[in-house]
């Protein structure tokens, strides 16, 4: 079972991202500040949780969260500062929309950088040990899910409904075919010799 946050004395958001790891498409982060005595039994880390429990969970931490919000950084901006920075930014843009506003945040991740004034702890795999940070993973798993099957519609090819933007073998067999999307990040290693990397 998840504790429902790291600590008890302040008001705690949960903030974690998804599609850091992805060939294509933005990175989504989230926070989320639940109730103290909130608790689900299908509520872990996203990527342990089927599609449609991340679904039903979506619904339910949206709907009973104190506060949640999640932020889209594109691909463009990706390249412009790197994907981990572009993790810390998403993150930092949906605390900043948190009403009310956070007094601590529960980092999954070993780094965060920041410019708000909120004190912080990072946690390894906090995901799987923290219902805030697994509630803000569901909703950056799920939001960024969405998003990748939409931008799906506009180029078929790359097979994203399915992969997500992840340097699937499809996806990187796509990639050597028809190149490059606007949707890929430029900036990362899309060379033949890196797809070499993986047997096909």
């Amino acid at each position: 079972m998840l504790e429902n946050s790291f600590q008890k004395e302040l008001l705690e958001a949960g903030c974690d991202e998804a599609g850091r790891g992805c060939l294509a498409g933005s990175v989504f982060a989230a926070a989320v500040i639940l109730p103290p005595d909130f608790h689900h039994p299908l509520l872990n880390d996203s990527k342990q949780m089927s599609e449609r429990n991340r679904e039903l969970l979506r619904e339910i931490i949206c709907r009973e969260a104190v506060a949640w919000a999640v932020e889209e950084v594109s691909a463009a901006r990706i390249d412009e500062i790197n994907i981990l920075n572009a993790s810390f930014e998403g993150m930092s843009l949906a605390v900043a929309r948190l009403d009310p506003s956070p007094q601590f945040l529960a980092i999954d991740g070993n780094k965060f950088r920041t410019s708000l004034e909120i004190p912080y702890q990072c946690i390894v795999k906090g995901d799987g040990k923290y219902a805030d940070i697994a509630a803000a993973s569901v909703l950056a798993k799920t939001f960024r899910d969405e998003y990748m099957c939409r931008i799906d519609a506009e180029y078929p090819m790359y097979g994203w409904a399915k992969n997500k933007g992840y340097p699937t073998r499809d996806h990187r067999l796509a990639v050597r075919k028809y190149g490059l999307s606007p949707y890929h990040r430029m900036t990362f290693n899309h060379e033949q010799g890196q797809l070499e990397l993986f047997p096909l």
